[in-house]
């Protein structure tokens, strides 16, 4: 089938993306919501952390983007959905509205658990005729992580919000370098591994797809709070490029410039 997928950067949507190529279907569309004149919305639904970087997904896949600002927010939080005026699930409705033109058929989902999201996803898809594709689904979260890393997935954690996890030591880090820690956070607070209890999210720098890496040249630390047991920080991207992969320059992103408090 034809292909868009819904992208946020982060490591689940763009191994989703990995898992239908291998299925045989074809992405022609990349689609991404953001936030309007902010770093990161409080959202129930999407990933909006390191939407600066996004538009170079269009450049590593050679893919058009679709992008809709977020208007809506979180009024039908019920077990179901239906069509709610306002609801920030409507902008995505709007947005693969608008991706039909593409003739696409199907949209790649890279949602693990929440049923939260998989339920209005659905929603969408069936208002608009389209097939969700969601082969992350209920997978062992601890297996599905090293998957990703096996299948050079390079995603480094762009917000930490977790006991263990310390935004001046671990963001930045990649998700090769945090998996042993990962599993120890898990057996120990009963962390989810791959972050679905909202303790971490990502961003990815690269993987099979890109024809083009991206790469982040300068960035900051923001601390969201400072809170003793299990602090919020976060990546803001102020510089970034895309390059082709036979260029051996700057293969991770520099170190973190400056920390600021908000």
């Amino acid at each position: 089938m034809r292909v868009v997928a819904l992208i946020s950067g982060g490591k689940d949507s763009c191994y989703n993306m990995v898992q239908c190529v291998e299925a045989g279907h074809q992405l022609v569309a990349l689609a991404n919501l953001r936030p309007e004149n902010t770093d990161e919305l409080d959202s129930y639904m999407y990933q909006t952390v390191g939407h600066q970087a996004i538009e170079l997904y269009a450049e590593a896949m050679d893919l058009p983007l679709y992008r809709r600002t977020i208007q809506g927010s979180s009024l039908d939080t019920g077990r179901d959905y239906s069509h709610t005026p306002g609801d920030e699930v409507e902008d995505l409705y709007q947005l693969l509205r608008t991706v039909q033109k593409e003739r696409v058929e199907a949209v790649s989902v890279g949602a693990i658990l929440s049923d939260y999201q998989r339920v209005r996803v659905e929603n969408v898809c069936t208002r608009l005729g389209l097939q969700p594709l969601a082969y992350l689904w209920r997978r062992d979260q601890e297996e599905l992580l090293s998957q990703m890393i096996s299948a050079n997935v390079n995603a480094i954690l762009i917000k930490v919000a977790a006991v263990g996890l310390d935004p001046e030591k671990h963001l930045g880090k990649s998700l090769a370098q945090m998996q042993p820690y990962l599993r120890q956070l898990s057996k120990k607070y009963g962390v989810h591994i791959c972050g679905e209890g909202g303790e971490y999210e990502t961003f990815t720098l690269d993987c099979p797809l890109f024809k083009r890496r991206i790469v982040i040249d300068a960035m900051e630390t923001v601390i969201h709070s400072a809170d003793a047991f299990a602090p919020v920080g976060y990546l803001r991207f102020t510089k970034m490029h895309t390059e082709n992969k036979d260029t051996r320059s700057l293969p991770s992103p520099i170190r973190t410039l400056r920390t600021v408090v908000i």
